[in-house]
């Protein structure tokens, strides 16, 4: 699954430990997902969309629609 985690928090200029403190979660946990090397549970996914007021699919692309 790819994201567009880091573009946003970019655009918005946000911090990797600011998006950390926002969504509850620890500044390697957005790292991670930023990376690809963890994705979210849905809860997650719901809390980061809403901080950036988009929709989860705006985040989350699975890979099989690229």
């Amino acid at each position: 699954m790819e994201n567009t985690l880091a573009q946003l928090r970019n655009q918005h200029g946000i911090t990797q430990d600011e998006l950390a403190r926002l969504a509850e979660v620890s500044r390697q946990t957005i790292i991670s997902i930023e990376k690809g090397r963890y994705e979210p549970r849905l809860a997650l996914a719901f809390r980061l969309a809403r901080i950036f007021s988009c929709r989860v699919e705006d985040l989350f692309i699975p890979t099989d629609e690229r």
